[in-house]
């Protein structure tokens, strides 16, 4: 029997090893939101002259071997970190601060991109109400449910990720039976989803760019590494987590190609065309059925995003990484970091004023900058720190493999959106400049951005006394 998590945690309590291989890769898969393909793929289509198929197989790839290196570094450290645990490990915590400063935007912009997508289905469906409305709406609904309890989200999120796969499976086989019937391009079987007349690699690489936001998460199983039943599982969980993901974005993505050979079906909608989508495939039943999948497996991962950042931000402010008197502050009455909770609650409210293309990108600067540095951290860790060069085999497990994880996550970062780069590249400065002052100008060590402890009883259990 377990018990959650008090505010505070007791010397020597430690997560209790309760999660397997399944739960682990399911609470991944809630995280990466299988649906946010048919919300990305009018963007993705116009941008690849119609073979988002091509670009989700780049990025998939991209992600295998980043994934590799995620399974290593979390079987080196099985403690709950991330990127930035493992660069401050492998080589210096003030990379690791960098590293960790610039995927705080992901982590922040995360809620946002959730509030996004569910204003653009709404809009889609009630074009009469302005979209404002829904932003502030949504915002004030998920803030208030995760002030109140971060606790007991999990089993919620693994509901709405049944319903939305068991959605997104319907969808395949009522596209199947049109096809078959002569819609679309007529054929269930085709390469013109992954090449034809008119496509380049250059357009490929751009798209692909784009659709590592839905891949955004997988990393995220990491956290659970002090709650594996053994931390032999963790490697497993985390390429099995961007495998099967992976055959979800695809087999969606080429089946809706198939269907949808260009975005004309869509109109005016191409920045988000699942309504769309699903009313052209079944009709206003199937779009109101479609639409709710969406909407639930948005809203999971809108939960889980909102409460995972507001952790991250508490234990920064209580690190005296962030203002200890804000960011560290939990609330008697709530027993949650109620501060951060709002602060993020009110930074998703700029939803209303973005497009998910642009959102989307700067999401993918800081995600594509933490997996390039954990392919790196491989190499450092293993082959630098631990000295396993010396044999063929290590040199492709702990040189060749990072080493190509990192000049592909490398190539899709310089083909990121301009405004995006332009605007990460700020963020990184304006990290920089507060790490010489948190620092003292190097003389003084960084805190870290994670700890041994959890401070707040979200997905985080005890042995009963």
């Amino acid at each position: 029997m377990t018990t959650t998590l008090p505010t505070t945690t007791s010397k020597g309590a430690s997560l209790r090893r309760s999660l397997g291989l399944w739960a682990i890769v399911g609470l991944g898969l809630g995280y990466m939101t299988p649906t946010v393909v048919f919300d990305t793929f009018g963007i993705v289509s116009g941008q690849t002259n119609g073979v988002v198929p091509a670009a989700y197989l780049v990025a998939l790839v991209v992600m295998m071997f980043t994934a590799i290196s995620y399974g290593k570094m979390a079987g080196a450290i099985p403690s709950a970190g991330s990127a930035y645990t493992y660069v401050r490990e492998s080589m210096h915590p003030n990379l690791g601060f960098m590293v960790g400063w610039t995927s705080l935007v992901d982590y922040v912009l995360l809620p946002m991109v959730n509030c996004l997508i569910i204003r653009l289905y709404l809009e889609q469906l009630f074009p009469a109400v302005p979209g404002w409305i829904w932003v502030v709406v949504y915002c004030a609904g998920v803030t208030t449910l995760i002030a109140v309890t971060m606790r007991g989200t999990s089993n919620v999120n693994m509901i709405l990720l049944v319903f939305a796969i068991a959605v997104m499976i319907v969808f395949v086989v009522m596209v199947v039976v049109q096809l078959a019937g002569g819609a679309g391009d007529g054929t269930v079987a085709s390469v013109k989803p992954f090449v034809h007349d008119g496509v380049t690699l250059g357009a490929i690489l751009t798209g692909a760019t784009v659709v590592c936001f839905s891949f955004i998460g997988f990393d995220a199983v990491t956290m659970y590494a002090e709650e594996a039943k053994t931390p032999k599982i963790m490697p497993r969980a985390i390429l099995f987590t961007v495998i099967i993901g992976g055959a979800i974005f695809l087999v969606a993505a080429y089946f809706t190609q198939l269907r949808f050979p260009t975005n004309a079906p869509f109109g005016e909608f191409t920045d988000d065309p699942l309504p769309q989508i699903g009313r052209i495939v079944g009709g206003p039943v199937f779009q109101a059925i479609f639409v709710s999948a969406g909407f639930c497996a948005t809203l999971a991962s809108g939960l889980a995003s909102h409460a995972s950042v507001s952790r991250m931000l508490l234990v920064m402010g209580r690190n005296n990484v962030l203002p200890r008197r804000f960011f560290g502050y939990i609330s008697p009455k709530t027993q949650t970091p109620i501060f951060n909770i709002v602060l993020v609650g009110v930074i998703s409210l700029l939803a209303m004023a973005f497009s998910l293309e642009l959102i989307s990108a700067f999401i993918n600067f800081g995600a594509l900058i933490a997996f390039t540095f954990v392919n790196i951290s491989v190499i450092a860790w293993f082959a630098i720190r631990k000295g396993r060069r010396r044999t063929a085999k290590d040199i492709v497990r702990f040189i060749l493999l990072p080493g190509i994880g990192t000049v592909l996550t490398g190539i899709l970062w310089v083909n990121l959106h301009a405004d995006a780069l332009i605007g990460g590249i700020i963020w990184a400065v304006i990290g920089f400049a507060y790490l010489v002052f948190l620092t003292r100008g190097f003389r003084r060590p960084v805190a870290g951005f994670d700890e041994s402890q959890p401070v707040t009883g979200f997905n985080k259990a005890v042995e009963k006394e």
